[in-house]
C-alpha cells in the first residue's frame, strides 16, 4: 500500500502571519496535532501542538495570567514553524514512510504532487491506524 491510500486530504492550514491565537484555536477545535503553514498556495512550514506549547506562556487562561502572557498569543506563525520540511509523494510505500519518519524523528509527512502542490498529510497516527488494522 502507498501513502495515497491512508493520507488525510482534509487539511488544516494557517498563513505565515496568522497570530498564535489562531493557531491555538485551529489545533484545539480541529482536534489535530499539526497545522500546515502556507504562503499563498505554497507550503512553507509546519506547526505542531508541541511547537505551540513551547511558544505560548503556560499562564495563559489561568488566574496568574498577565499581559505579557497574553502577548505570547500575538506572535506570528512563521516565528515558531518548522521550516525544514521533509515531504513525501502519494506513491511512497507506507513502510518507507514509517522508516523515514523514524529516521528523521518527525511526526508527520506532508504529501506533495509532482508540481509541488499540497495533496495531503500522513501522521504517525495514520501509520499506527494502518499497522493496527493490517498486522
Amino acid at each position: 500500500m502507498t501513502l495515497g491510500d491512508i493520507m488525510t486530504r482534509h487539511l488544516m492550514m494557517v498563513r505565515m502571519d496568522d497570530p498564535l491565537r489562531v493557531v491555538q484555536f485551529k489545533l484545539d477545535k480541529g482536534g489535530i496535532h499539526h497545522l500546515l503553514v502556507m504562503d499563498g498556495a505554497t507550503l512553507v512550514g509546519i506547526i505542531s501542538d508541541r511547537d505551540l506549547l513551547r511558544a505560548v506562556s503556560p499562564y495563559v487562561d489561568t488566574l496568574s495570567e498577565r499581559e505579557r502572557d497574553r502577548r505570547t498569543l500575538e506572535k506570528r506563525a512563521h516565528r515558531i514553524m518548522s521550516r525544514h520540511l521533509i515531504t513525501a509523494h502519494r506513491d511512497m510505500l507506507i513502510d518507507e514512510a514509517a522508516l523515514l519518519m523514524l529516521e528523521k524523528d518527525i511526526s508527520c509527512l506532508p504529501i506533495l504532487d509532482e508540481e509541488g502542490g499540497l495533496e495531503g498529510i500522513v501522521t504517525w497516527r495514520d501509520l499506527l491506524r494502518y499497522y493496527a488494522s493490517n498486522p
